[in-house]
């Protein structure tokens, strides 16, 4: 007498294996990535900081010279906020460097 086993469980035990397999792959992948995304490096802090130092160059110009000043504040202070943001953006790439 043979003992024949149900199509259906041959399915199964096929399909698990190529889960594993697919799982497997994608857990080596996740684990070997070499790129690191720079938090500093964002459009939405960029603007976020020339932002702020625009508004601080503005208001401080606007108490010392009126509307004058508050240009020229301005100007000094999108300056400040680019070369903060800048700043910011270099040296978490030197914490950070590559290996």
């Amino acid at each position: 007498m043979t003992v024949t086993k149900p199509r259906w469980l041959s399915v199964l035990i096929a399909t698990v294996l190529m889960m594993m397999i697919l799982v497997g792959s994608a857990d080596a992948y996740s684990r070997h990535r070499r790129h690191r995304r720079n938090p500093e490096a964002g459009k939405g802090k960029a603007a976020k900081r020339i932002g702020v130092g625009t508004a601080v160059g503005a208001g401080a110009g606007a108490i010392i010279g009126g509307k004058k000043g508050a240009l020229i504040g301005a100007g000094a202070g999108a300056g400040a906020g680019t070369a903060y943001h800048i700043h910011k953006k270099r040296s978490w790439r030197k914490r950070h460097a590559r290996r």
